[in-house]
């Protein structure tokens, strides 16, 4: 029988449930999950919000073939204006496991609000002369610290990214190490 779960990663734990080093933090210390439900897809240790767990293997390989959209805010060290944005909307070149890699064109749009999330533990650096900004940043894909790399490359490092959307499925009111047990209706 499948199941499903939706998991609110906390900042510092790796998206699996092994960690060779035994120093980590993992999802297996989070939750008792069955043996044979993985994450579909991954949050780097340093970023938190929205994991889908389950052992459908039918829906992972079609949430990672069909670009299916994936929702982050990101809170950036600066203030981007329109045209820095665009550069992301419009796809750039990054590097990726050493090689170059164009990004798939995203949409992106300044949060006005800071957004209502968690505080995060521990807290970001915080620069009295420097302001900080949030960014709706809207992919179809997912490459190894992808969000970090563009924000990085137009010259606004990320302090905070937080996964709030796989498709329909949203992180709402959750609090981080939170985990829900959902239908497939509730999926797609």
């Amino acid at each position: 029988m499948n199941t499903y779960y939706l998991l609110y990663k906390p900042f510092g734990v790796l998206s699996q449930f092994t960690d060779e080093t035994g120093k980590k933090k993992t999802l297996g210390l989070l939750h008792p999950f069955p043996k044979d439900v993985y994450s579909v897809g991954r949050l780097d240790e340093d970023s938190e919000g929205l994991l889908l767990l389950t052992n459908d293997n039918k829906l992972k390989t079609m949430l990672m073939e069909d670009k299916i959209e994936k929702e982050y805010w990101v809170q950036v060290e600066g203030i981007p204006e329109e045209s820095d944005l665009e550069k992301l909307r419009n796809g750039m070149t990054i590097r990726v496991k050493k090689k170059t890699h164009q990004t798939q064109p995203a949409k992106v749009y300044k949060i006005e609000q800071q957004p209502h999330l968690p505080e995060r533990i521990p807290a970001i650096r915080y620069r009295k002369h420097i302001p900080t900004s949030w960014l709706s940043i809207i992919l179809t894909e997912g490459k190894f610290r992808q969000v970090r790399k563009m924000t990085a490359a137009i010259g606004f490092p990320t302090l905070r990214l937080v996964r709030v959307r796989i498709g329909k499925i949203k992180l709402d009111n959750m609090f981080p190490g939170e985990v829900k047990k959902i239908e497939p209706k509730d999926i797609i």
